[in-house]
């Protein structure tokens, strides 16, 4: 008995002759800490066999599964034919007024177009296509694995450029789904290598040339070299057929000349590398200036072309870019106010009808202070005459002007943010020099004591109670700051006016500073909205197909001043105040009831050789920014550039002379027979209490003034007579000035010592 156990024992632990170490992983435990100790032979064997393991289930997991699915994907899947995506593509857009009334239908070009077949575009088309959007194109199956890897390269690194083939780029807008999903790539791979598997690549890059859009409102190439070329695709010269191709990455800026010329540069160049035109080709190609944008002739029943754009560039800001924008069914309600737009029309129209200076132009913008929404728009005629033919109008609301003294305003927002007032006196006398250069106010009516108020020097618009300002206590920068704060858009926040600090030029709305009109209309808003900012926009409401809100403009506004709404609202009404006075020194008045406060604006014609004697005493821009509690409006009357602009008799024009007319004519369109309003009064900044209202507010409706200047004293015309300005350029030189005397005294035509304007 006493050998049983080690029987048993033996057979548990039946070993071979010769074992002289414990079993492998499947034997028995080893004495001690129970872990068999494996040989160097055992632990490679079991290392490969680990090794094996995981490639069988990573093959499993990355390839075979993965290639049993997109087998299942190829066949569920369907490519959607050029006809069926021009359908859904050509989608007019429905325009609302605010109130809902409609406005007009905005018809895509390619909305008649016909889709070409492979034959009807020229080879050089189609290799242009294929240099600048996927060179792989002849050889890859519908996407490309070197392409990809670099699309993944240049997202890891902020790197610029995409992977996507021509295929995966006709899928993406076949279906009009770029949502940055896995499962939406995943479709579109199977979807692009189905088509290569189905279709010639002929047809494919035909397809895709018929359905891409090129801007202008141009889907295919059909349109698009009607639109860009007034052509048949089969006439595209190569630099052409560059040009079109280049714009496929950029189709909403196709307006944009440097935008335009770069894109044609870079599909020249993969052009040569590709061998589709020679070296010598491309040396000899010149820039093909695509003809005027015919979209700008108004169609019965559409929209103004200059809201429609400006909608088009708001909602592409918003995630509906162009091609989208026709592909969706929309249907956008408009901020716009149809009997303010009318009125709009009617006095920018009517300002101008009994001119006689060609060169006159002219812009009104209204927005409202308590949503930001814009009311109405006039950029002037969407349409003119060159040479007997139509072309496209330049917006003139939306092109930057120099300000001259409606500048003035955000000089005192600097100035009150250091808790100084309307009440604080400056040396406001004539000719007062600054660092060696002579700075003159605009007549008689625009000088001011050497114990001058600010708010005297306001309502006068004395230069240099407002240069000295600046140069010697705000400085430059807090100026620039304020007019941001109040909803100026400048180029570096995307926007179109330029604020120079380079100079003390700001100061007086002169020099390389120029603003908007519509910026102007909504920075001023933020004066009439107390303070609180809102930014201005054109579209409400955006809608699709479904019914289903696409977009909507957020409603919230914030203090613009100071992070204190009570501050913000504080400084805005010391600006009221200031600016009140101006309306009646201006000979200007309100609809009745209604209280109105503003500035006027003129910056001088700097004379040039050949002109006539008396270009010398003209001014280039004029205008009139002004508000009621409901309404900002800014009225530009000007010339394109540094024109001599005349009224009768050749008699120089004025901030209050067409543009402060216009702006008081639409007002009273607008605003008579509603409700009278009154400004929120507020304590002066610097420890004062706000006087009560004075008799100089008029609020009974008047007539205009004379679109002549007569000279009398107290007119606030800004003053053109003062000569040259020496050793200035011509944007730094041009005199901005507002004061309204055509016959100063002899003083004030002295010229500069050096580069400052002397302001309106």
């Amino acid at each position: 008995m006493s050998g049983g156990p080690e029987l048993m024992t033996h057979h548990a632990y039946d070993e071979p002759s010769g074992y002289d170490g414990p079993h492998d992983e499947e034997g028995v435990e080893p004495p001690g800490d129970g872990k068999p100790v494996l040989t160097p032979e055992q632990r490679k064997k079991r290392r490969w066999k680990i090794i094996r393991r995981v490639s069988y289930a990573f093959v499993g997991l990355f390839f075979v599964l993965p290639a049993i699915a997109f087998v299942i994907t190829y066949f569920l899947v369907d490519v959607p034919s050029p006809t069926e995506v021009a359908q859904n593509q050509s989608q007019a857009v429905t325009y609302l007024y605010a109130d809902g009334s409609p406005m007009g239908k905005d018809v895509p070009r390619g909305g008649n177009r016909v889709l070409l077949t492979p034959d009807q575009i020229p080879d050089i088309m189609k290799h242009a296509a294929i240099a600048t959007e996927d060179d792989s194109f002849e050889t890859n199956s519908g996407f490309d694995i070197g392409g990809l890897l670099r699309a993944v390269y240049n997202q890891a690194t902020s790197g610029v450029g995409g992977g996507s083939t021509i295929s995966q780029q006709y899928i993406k807008k076949a279906t009009d789904n770029d949502a940055p999903t896995l499962t939406r790539k995943w479709t579109e791979l199977a979807k692009s290598f189905k088509m290569n598997q189905t279709y010639e690549k002929k047809d494919i890059i035909t397809a895709y040339l018929n359905i891409i859009y090129f801007g202008r409102g141009a889907y295919g190439v059909g349109a698009a070299s009607q639109a860009f070329f007034h052509k048949e695709a089969k006439d595209l010269s190569f630099s052409e057929a560059a040009l079109l191709a280049g714009l496929i990455q950029k189709p909403g800026r196709s307006e944009n000349d440097k935008v335009a010329h770069d894109r044609w540069t870079v599909a020249l160049d993969r052009m040569v590398k590709n061998n589709y035109i020679s070296a010598a080709e491309r040396a000899a190609a010149q820039f093909p200036t695509p003809i005027p944008v015919e979209d700008s002739k108004q169609q019965a029943g559409a929209p103004p072309a200059f809201i429609v754009q400006q909608v088009k560039d708001e909602l592409a800001a918003h995630d509906i870019p162009e091609d989208r924008y026709y592909a969706g069914g929309f249907q956008v309600q408009t901020t716009i106010d149809p009997k303010a737009q009318q009125a709009a029309e009617k006095a920018g129209t009517e300002a101008l009808q009994d001119q006689v200076d060609d060169n006159l132009l002219n812009a009104l913008v209204a927005v409202d202070p308590k949503t930001g929404g814009v009311l109405a728009y006039y950029g002037g005629k969407p349409v003119v005459q060159v040479n007997g033919q139509d072309q496209a109008g330049r917006d003139w609301a939306n092109t930057p002007q120099n300000p001259g003294s409606s500048m003035k305003p955000f000089d005192l927002v600097a100035f009150l943010k250091m808790g100084k007032g309307l009440d604080a006196t400056f040396d406001g006398s004539n000719n007062r020099v600054f660092d060696g250069r002579t700075v003159r106010n605009a007549g008689p009516s625009s000088s001011c004591s050497q114990e001058c108020t600010v708010a005297d020097a306001m309502m006068r618009s004395a230069n240099t109670v407002f240069y000295d300002m600046v140069l010697n206590q705000t400085k430059q920068g807090p100026v620039k700051e304020a007019a941001r704060q109040a909803g100026v858009k400048t180029k570096e926040d995307g926007g179109q006016s330029i604020i120079s600090t380079k100079d003390n030029n700001i100061s007086i709305g002169g020099g390389d500073t120029q603003i908007t009109p519509l910026d102007m209309a909504g920075a001023y808003a933020t004066f009439a909205g107390n303070g609180e900012r809102r930014d201005r926009h054109f579209v409400q409401k955006v809608t699709n197909a479904q019914k289903e809100v696409a977009y909507e403009a957020p409603k919230d506004g914030k203090a613009a001043f100071d992070s204190d709404m009570d501050k913000s609202r504080q400084i805005a009404g010391n600006v009221t105040e200031g600016l009140k006075p101006v309306i009646d020194f201006s000979h200007l008045h309100c609809p009745n009831g209604h209280e109105c406060a503003g500035k006027t604006g003129t910056q001088q014609h700097a004379k040039v050789a050949g002109e006539p004697s008396w270009a010398a005493n003209t001014n280039s821009q004029t205008w009139m920014v002004g508000y009621t509690p409901s309404v900002s409006v800014a009225a530009w009357v000007g010339g394109d550039g540094n024109k001599p602009l005349h009224g009768k008799n050749n008699s120089p024009i004025y901030g209050a002379t067409i543009a402060g007319p216009m702006w008081q004519k639409f007002l009273s369109l607008y605003l008579t027979g509603t409700s009278g309003e009154r400004f929120d009064k507020v304590d002066r900044i610097g420890g004062e209490v706000a006087p009560p209202p004075s008799s100089d507010v008029v609020t009974t409706t008047g007539s205009a003034p004379s679109t002549e200047n007569n000279g009398d004293e107290g007119d606030n015309r800004d003053h053109p007579g003062r000569g040259n300005h020496d050793g200035d350029t011509p944007s730094q030189s041009s005199t901005s000035n507002s004061s309204k005397h055509p016959k100063p005294p002899s003083s004030s035509k002295e010229t500069p010592t050096s580069g400052a304007d002397p302001g309106n």
